[in-house]
């Protein structure tokens, strides 16, 4: 289990995660408690679990497997008088974004978090469907596992998700950027030698490594980014890349 604590000026917000596997929305297999000491009233409360769960546990993906078992609960002692509304859900959206993060940096077998925001989409549906699509892409995932900068395996798994939904993407309107490097634009890659070595190099940097020897040493991601040149839909989706570790985890053993 992952644990983390937020203060704000008039109390403080607490929440344990656990997750391994079949991580996937909606929240899919994890146990999410969140324990607080300010007044705020049923539901006031639940509105704002709701926005903070979408923002987080249901943008994160390890394998795109979900479960008949998920939790999460927010309780409240009401000790504390409550100042700020906007405060506290600020808070509570920042604490499950961390726990979220830490439910994919310690999934079966993830050597590489990876972090996918898509802008420009024509509604933020169509870019948490993109984004989704990338962080669940075996091809994408076996590519950042082996630290292989393979922007065309990020090209098709983009097409894959706009030709299923009846979307035609701009090419020339297409900007796709990788560890903050610009490496496609105006309908053609930009890469050479000097490019690929960087992207390697960036890629291994934010490697956990696999089998990972105890808690994450990092929290390094692999940052990609879509333009689409369409909208101004937008979205964020956490996922894990696709190991060795992951499949001797889920192949060794009879169930």
């Amino acid at each position: 289990p992952k644990a983390r604590t937020i203060k704000l000026q008039d109390g403080r917000i607490t929440a344990i995660a656990k997750g391994a596997g079949m991580i996937e929305p909606n929240m899919a297999t994890m146990l999410v408690y969140i324990l607080c000491d300010l007044d705020i009233d049923k539901i006031a409360l639940k509105k704002c679990l709701h926005e903070a769960v979408n923002l987080s546990f249901n943008r994160i993906s390890v394998d795109s497997d979900q479960s008949t078992s998920d939790t999460c609960f927010i309780l409240s002692s009401k000790k504390v008088p409550l100042t700020s509304l906007e405060e506290f859900q600020g808070a509570l959206n920042q604490l499950c974004m961390d726990l979220a993060d830490d439910l994919v940096r310690n999934g079966e077998g993830t050597g590489h978090v990876m972090e996918v925001v898509v802008k420009g989409a024509p509604d933020d549906s169509k870019a948490l469907g993109m984004a989704r699509s990338l962080v669940n892409s075996p091809l994408t995932k076996t590519a950042i596992f082996g630290n292989d900068p393979n922007v065309g395996r990020i090209i098709q798994a983009l097409g894959d998700y706009a030709g299923n939904h009846h979307w035609e993407l701009k090419k020339e309107a297409l900007k796709i950027y990788m560890g903050g490097k610009l490496v496609m634009a105006d309908g053609a890659f930009i890469l050479d030698q000097t490019m690929e070595d960087y992207l390697y190099s960036y890629l291994k940097e934010c490697s956990l490594k696999t089998p990972c020897p105890g808690f994450p040493a990092h929290e390094k991601r692999v940052k990609i980014e879509i333009e689409l040149g369409q909208g101004t839909g937008s979205s964020r989706v956490l996922g894990s890349d696709l190991s060795y570790e992951y499949v001797r985890e889920n192949a060794d053993y009879r169930s």
